[in-house]
């Protein structure tokens, strides 16, 4: 059962429901292990080791994970964070009403025209479905070009790089002004 829905009208329908660590696991491992996924940092993960980080994750208040799918098809992995509590604590001065992301797209044997910008799409829709959400917070590697120019695409903004004890990260928000600005109210 989906916990949200999108239509897209050239890619299908997007959904997500909350990660289930018994029935999603392996086909996490195998996303999160790709050489895609680099970006991830968990490219010599152990199925054990994908199920112990999706574990802390399902039992941390602050944070949640969420399998997403193309027209019912497992297709993107989501994750939605508390700034103010996990990955940017004493980096940024999270406001009420921010919350963070991640995304990550299953790799892919036929790419898909437009289909990551559909993913990204449909995850800020989603966030900013729920009224509190105020401004979307995102910290990719600076290395990630491609992902830097999707957030700009969805109407992120560079606040500025910080260091985080992983990576040096381009820190980036958007508000709901800003989506819906880039993307059109039709989102």
């Amino acid at each position: 059962m989906s916990s949200y829905a999108r239509a897209d009208e050239n890619l299908g329908t997007f959904s997500l429901r909350l990660l289930s660590l018994e029935a999603d696991v392996e086909l996490l491992h195998s996303w999160v292990t790709h050489p895609k996924a680099a970006y991830w940092m968990m490219l010599d993960s152990s199925v054990d080791d994908v199920a112990t980080e999706y574990r802390r994750i399902a039992d941390d208040p602050h944070h949640d994970a969420f399998l997403g799918f193309r027209d019912g098809t497992p297709a993107f992995l989501a994750e939605r964070y508390d700034p103010r509590f996990v990955e940017l604590p004493g980096l940024f001065d999270a406001a009420d009403g921010d919350v963070g992301m991640h995304f990550l797209c299953a790799p892919a044997s036929q790419p898909l025209h437009g289909f990551t910008l559909g993913v990204i799409t449909t995850v800020m829709a989603w966030l900013f479905d729920d009224p509190a959400v105020r401004r979307v917070v995102v910290e990719p590697d600076v290395g990630n070009t491609a992902v830097h120019a999707l957030n700009a695409a969805v109407g992120f903004e560079v606040v500025r790089e910080i260091q985080k004890p992983e990576k040096k990260a381009l820190l980036s928000t958007c508000t709901r002004e800003q989506f819906l600005t880039r993307i059109g109210a039709a989102a």
